[in-house]
């Protein structure tokens, strides 16, 4: 079995992420293709959709969130995520017996007792006049009937794991603040959730499993769980394996991919590209070896927004009042010092709507 090496996975990452090259993709077709994009900061989608797309518009963006033709709604690992309406409607269902695990992992003692399909039952129905509520709201009224839980307790629970709810605009719009204010994702979208499919049968995890390779293989089963949160995908794995290629990395892993997916030469450059916290091109992965080192893994889990030099962490970065200021992981060759500034200002310029690109990099 052919082993791929670490320097082969990063340049096929980058590749499937759209970071090896900016993509000429419509802002939805990029999501779509990405399988979604975390959005817990409500900006990050804009910061990696620009390290992305030639020419990216993030009024596109905005625009499709007002439209409805993008959602930003609690799926893969129970965090938030920028999706498109027909992959937020087709795979809810099949991540709800994980958002309820992972939505009680932390509140498990609150909820000892209380039949959590009665609540979800009575959550969907104290949202059912269609005002957008905070989950502040929400909870108060069902306080009187479950005084157990604490507020926040009930209110994440029941926007996070029990009732599929869409978090609405002017959340997530392009250099806009705003509350987390939620509606069904039904009622904003116009159709029911695609109900779960039949026992024995799973369409769509063969089809998550599909998405995910073409957007982050080669990857191991342990990655794809890593990525979803979900723990029943082996048997979609199984079924699959007549239409996939394997490989081993230099850890003696199994990895999986499709036959035709990009696989470029690990020769090829990587240009510098910045990418937001938590993005998926890291945290969609159980070994993250191929993008980051084991002494900067924490990194990823910590909010820091990170600069990829040769397709790898070398910093990080935050956008200052006046400037964009990088903070170098390691000593950056002149070459590589230039290659950063000049990103940095193009970024510097895009988050600061053009007043300036200033870069401050330390060295």
């Amino acid at each position: 079995m052919t082993v791929l090496g670490t320097r082969a996975l990063n340049r096929a990452t980058l590749a499937r992420q759209l970071l090896l090259d900016r993509a000429d993709l419509p802002v939805a077709a990029a999501v779509a293709h990405l399988c979604g994009m975390q959005a817990q900061e409500p900006q990050a989608p804009f910061a990696g959709l620009f390290a992305r797309l030639r020419g990216f518009d993030p009024g596109e963006l905005s625009d499709l969130l007002v439209r409805r033709r993008l959602v930003r709604t609690h799926l893969m690992r129970r965090t938030v995520h920028l999706l498109t309406a027909e992959d937020a409607l087709g795979w809810r269902s099949r991540h709800d017996a994980m958002l309820r695990q992972r939505g009680l992992a932390a509140y498990r003692r609150d909820f000892d007792g209380i039949d959590l399909d009665e609540l979800a039952a009575a959550g969907r129905a104290a949202l059912a006049d269609g005002e957008p509520r905070t989950m502040a709201e929400l909870a108060g009224a069902l306080t009187d009937r479950w005084p157990g839980p604490s507020r926040r307790a009930l209110g994440e629970v029941l926007v996070a794991a029990l009732v599929p709810a869409v978090q609405l605009p002017p959340r997530g719009l392009w250099r806009s603040g705003g509350g987390v204010r939620v509606v069904p994702l039904a009622d904003w979208l116009g159709r029911e959730v695609d109900p779960p499919s039949p026992p024995g049968s799973d369409p769509v995890g063969r089809e998550l499993v599909r998405r995910y390779l073409a957007a982050f293989g080669p990857a191991a089963t342990a990655d794809v769980r890593a990525w979803s949160g979900l723990a029943g995908l082996p048997g979609a794995v199984a079924e699959l394996r007549p239409e996939l290629v394997s490989f081993r990395d230099e850890r003696g892993r199994e990895l999986l991919d499709l036959p035709d997916a990009p696989r470029p030469d690990p020769d090829v450059p990587a240009p510098v590209r910045f990418l937001p916290a938590f993005d998926n091109a890291v945290l969609g992965y159980h070994d993250r070896s191929r993008i980051v080192a084991d002494e900067h893994r924490g990194l990823s889990v910590a909010g820091e927004r990170v600069v990829l030099v040769d397709g790898r962490f070398a910093g990080t970065w935050r956008a200052e009042a006046d400037a964009l200021r990088v903070d170098p992981l390691r000593r950056l060759t002149a070459a590589e010092r230039s290659a950063v500034a000049d990103e940095g200002r193009e970024l510097a310029l895009f988050l600061s709507a053009g007043q300036h690109d200033d870069v401050h990099l330390p060295r």
